[in-house]
Order: structure tokens, then C-alpha cells, then sequence
């Protein structure tokens, strides 16, 4: 053995005979699980996944739920057959670190094989350094793993409800342990989903042993993948229960989707999406906070809300497409990709993310969706304007262009726009996903946000700043609202417009008296 998992003279990474992995190991996955095994249980992972430290791997074209596991790796020395447990920690030769990666979007194809969810070219970083098994104690591990270095599992081998040897002999009942063959140990709690761009970093040592002897960083960076799936298989699919499991949690979820890094439950408890995405904790738009909001104006809040450094949260360019139409929701979101050909064939056509969210948008909410200000196509029509109608929607904001303007305009839902456009969608997007972060006029705009519309634009309003920028507005439209009087009845602009301490104190004097 060296003392890295590396290279042998062609630059790869020397392969084991197999790549065996335990499902569950650590109590706090367990926990987390909610389910703890009597015995351990195992798959088979091919030598194929096997990858180096520093390198990248993608996640696949048409996949949302890539997930890390940290976990510690036992390198096999002698060949194990029919050990006993107080036998098996001699057959180590070394420990590692290794990152378990898995798609939860193919887990149903593998009906708990693992073969192509886990199974993936590169889905098996190991290294970078081996740690010499008789230089450290089996319970006296510890594995931590780091994303976008934010360290989000920490653990240590003796909380293990199986430990490494009776792994070892275990497994050794049945077949024979070669030397070079890898045990992956389970992962903690902490498991998550990563996204394009992000960085995983795993780290086995062990800090009590001479010399704190470590694995060092085993470093993978996340990227897109172009190709997608065929037809000559099971293609991805993902459900509610898949995206809590892969996150590890609904509240871990929530916070994803909240932060744009997940895809938010669209169809929760029905078949055409009719609960709500995860909103932020703490608020509710109630009926009394929309009439408010209903009666103050646009510019108003604009005005607020750059007095708090908010200087990007009016949706630039959209216009109102029927006159008086006033708007106040929570948002729910669609986002339109660049139009590609391989790209819209696969997303484009059937029930597509922009039905999907025109299905699922619920009373009172807005749909916001990002077109990237281009303009010279329809993003919504008068079959899909209807729909939102029905459904009870706030109304719609696009970047983009608006179908069918006048059957839109006739139909009597607020819509903002960048104008009428006879084109249809798929001439410039591509509709690519729901209830995500998106960018839509310039602003920054995330499901449940609370948007506000009239004659002078649109603005997103974070929830926890709206209780107060709308007590703020509706005091200065009450000043502008008597100022207003003052000039009608014939008072000059200069002193009171702004007011100056005179025409202040008259206000305030008038207004106790009311």
C-alpha cells in the first residue's frame, strides 16, 4: 500500500476488487431515518465510481437531488474469510475518507440496489492520504465533512451501532475480503443535496492518536451535466418523500428552497400540485395586510424599502396589461431557461414546469416568472391567464412577453408584462422549473415573498419587512394625502412640500384633532 489512494503510472486511481457500503451505521442518521436496523445491511458499489481527490463530477442532466455522504473507508490488507469480530480489525490495512455520492431521483429504478444511483462514474471519491490502521483505534475516528466550507457532519467511530470489525467478519461469512477491497462505513447525519458549484470536503482523522494522524481533505466539486437520460431506460423521477429523504429533513428542505438551492414540493397531497410550497416561518399575509398594502402605492414602498438599502426590488420594464389593475400577493415562481433544442425536447413539451406552476398557484398568490427581460415572446396566454383565474391567483408578473392580450386583459386577472407578443413561449425558453429563487425584471425574488403591483410598477417585499415599511408608507401617504388638500385649497409648494417645521407642526396638530 502507499500512503495515498492514488495514482498508479497511468494516472488513475488504483481500483479495488469491490466497493461494498453499509446502509446505515451512525445513530444520528438514524434518528434521522427513523428507523434503526437490528444487522447491517450492504450494497455494492462498482470500482468504476472509483475518483481521486480534487476532481469533478457531474450531476446528471435532468437530476435535482445529488447527495454527499462522508463516510470513513476501510482498506482491506489480509485476505478476510470467516473472521470473528475480534478478528477483523486485523484485516485492515488503512482507513480513509470517501464520499458515498447518489442521485435520489433513480432510487425508485434501483428498488434499493443502489446500481445507478450510487453507482455513477466518480460517485466514489476516496483519499486523498491512508491512514495506517495499527497507528489509530477503530472506535477512535472521527469523519467531518465540509460544504462550501461550512462544516455540516461531524461524528466519530464510536458511536457506531455496528462497528468495523463485525463489518468485516459479517461480510467475511459469505465472501472472501481481498486485500485492496474498500468498506464504506456508513455516513452520519448531515447528509444533504448539493448543487452545481458547490464543493464537498470529507476528512477522517484521528485527533486523540500520536500525531493526530488524517486522511487530509478528499475535495469534489459539483458541476451540470449536459447529456440527458434516453429512452432506452428508467428516466429520473423525484417526489415529495425523495426530496425530504435527500435533504434530510422537511425544515432542511424549506431552508433550501428558501436559499434557491431546491425545488420546492409541488405536489404535496395531490395530484395537481394544490398545496403551497414551504413558506418563511413567522408571517402570514393576512387579509388585513393586503387591503392595507392595496391602498398604498407602489412608489411609496419603493421609497421605504431603499430607506433600508433595498435598492434592487422593483421588477423593472413590467407594465400593467389592463388599466386600474391593482395586485397584492405572496409569490410563486417559474423560471424560463434560454431556448436549446436538445433542451426543449426534454423539457419542453407534455406537462411542463410553466403548467405545472399555472396548476399549482394558489389563492391569493402571484406568479412570478423570470423570462430574462426578453420580450419577444408570449410567456403566458389566455388559456394559461384563465387557469391562474380560476385557481384564485393574485395575478402574474413575466419579464417576458404576454399571448392572446386582449382575451388576457378581457379575462380580468392583474398581469404585468413587458408587453403583448404573439409568439409562443417555446420560440426563446425553455420552461425549466417551479418554486425556485428567480430573477425577474432585475429583482430578486424567492417563493413567498410578498409582491405588490399598480399603474407604477412592481416590488418584492421580504416578509419580515413588511409590517414595518407598511406602517412607515402608510404614514407618509397620510402626509401626502393632506398636503395634497393644502395645495388644492391653494398653498404653495415651497415650505410644504417638503414640509418645513411650520407647515410640521400644523400637520401634527390637526391630526391629534382628528
Amino acid at each position: 500500500m502507499t500512503n495515498e489512494y492514488t495514482a498508479t503510472s497511468g494516472g488513475g486511481i488504483t481500483a479495488p476488487g469491490k466497493i461494498i457500503a453499509v446502509h446505515l451505521n451512525y445513530p444520528s442518521r438514524a434518528a434521522q431515518r427513523g428507523r434503526t436496523p437490528a444487522q447491517p445491511s450492504y450494497f455494492i458499489k462498482p470500482t468504476s465510481s472509483i475518483a481521486a481527490s480534487g476532481g469533478t463530477i457531474e450531476r446528471p442532466a435532468g437530476t435535482e437531488l445529488l447527495a454527499f455522504e462522508g463516510e470513513i473507508a476501510l482498506v482491506i490488507g489480509e485476505p478476510a474469510r470467516r473472521v470473528t469480530p475480534e478478528q477483523g480489525w486485523n484485516h485492515v490495512a488503512s482507513v480513509t475518507a470517501a464520499n458515498d455520492l447518489g442521485i435520489y431521483d433513480l432510487r425508485a429504478a434501483d428498488k434499493g440496489s443502489n446500481v445507478r444511483s450510487k453507482g455513477g462514474d466518480g460517485f466514489t471519491p476516496i483519499g486523498p492520504a491512508l491512514i495506517p490502521a495499527v497507528d489509530v483505534a477503530p472506535d477512535a475516528l472521527r469523519v467531518r465533512t465540509w460544504v462550501n466550507g461550512e462544516l455540516v457532519q461531524d461524528d466519530t467511530s464510536d458511536t457506531l451501532l455496528f462497528p468495523f470489525a463485525q463489518l468485516i467478519a459479517d461480510l467475511s461469512q459469505l465472501m472472501t475480503l481481498e486485500t485492496g477491497d474498500v468498506i464504506l462505513t456508513g455516513t452520519p447525519a448531515g447528509s444533504s443535496v448539493v448543487v452545481p458549484g458547490d464543493v464537498v470536503e470529507v476528512e477522517v482523522d484521528a485527533p486523540d492518536a500520536a500525531g493526530s494522524p488524517t486522511s487530509g481533505r478528499l475535495v469534489t466539486r459539483i458541476a451540470e451535466g449536459s447529456t440527458p437520460f434516453g429512452d432506452h431506460g428508467t428516466k429520473p423521477a423525484v417526489d415529495d418523500v425523495q426530496r425530504v429523504e435527500a435533504w434530510g429533513s422537511e425544515e432542511e428542505l424549506a431552508a433550501a428552497v428558501a436559499a434557491g438551492r431546491a425545488t420546492a414540493p409541488a405536489d404535496t397531497g395531490s395530484r395537481d400540485g394544490s398545496e403551497a410550497p414551504p413558506r418563511p416561518a413567522g408571517f402570514e399575509l393576512s387579509e388585513d395586510l393586503r387591503d392595507r398594502l392595496a391602498r398604498v402605492g407602489v412608489a411609496t414602498l419603493s421609497v421605504a424599502m431603499r430607506k433600508r438599502g433595498y435598492h434592487d426590488v422593483v421588477v423593472e420594464g413590467v407594465h400593467r396589461l389592463r388599466p386600474g389593475a391593482r395586485m397584492v400577493g405572496r409569490a410563486r415562481t417559474l423560471r424560463l431557461i434560454p431556448h436549446r433544442p436538445d433542451l426543449f425536447a426534454s423539457h419542453g413539451g407534455g406537462y411542463n414546469a410553466q403548467k405545472r406552476a399555472f396548476d399549482a398557484v394558489q389563492p391569493g398568490e402571484v406568479l412570478v416568472v423570470e423570462a430574462r427581460g426578453e420580450r419577444r415572446t408570449g410567456t403566458v396566454g389566455d388559456v394559461l391567464a384563465l387557469r391562474a383565474k380560476v385557481r384564485g391567483a393574485a395575478g402574474v408578473v413575466t419579464d417576458g412577453g404576454v399571448r392572446d392580450a386582449d382575451a388576457v386583459a378581457d379575462i380580468g386577472l392583474p398581469v404585468f408584462s413587458q408587453g403583448p407578443h404573439p409568439a409562443v413561449l417555446g420560440r426563446r425558453h425553455v420552461p425549466w422549473e417551479t418554486d425556485v429563487t428567480v430573477a425577474c425584471g432585475g429583482a430578486a425574488v424567492q417563493p413567498g415573498d410578498v409582491i405588490v403591483g399598480d399603474g407604477d410598477g412592481v416590488i418584492v417585499i421580504p416578509p419580515p419587512l413588511v409590517e414595518e415599511v407598511l406602517a412607515e408608507c402608510e404614514a407618509q401617504e397620510r402626509e401626502e394625502e393632506w398636503v395634497a388638500e393644502q395645495v388644492a385649497g391653494g398653498a404653495a409648494v415651497d415650505g410644504l412640500f417638503p414640509m418645513n417645521a411650520e407647515w410640521r407642526a400644523r400637520f401634527e396638530r390637526e391630526a391629534e384633532g382628528r
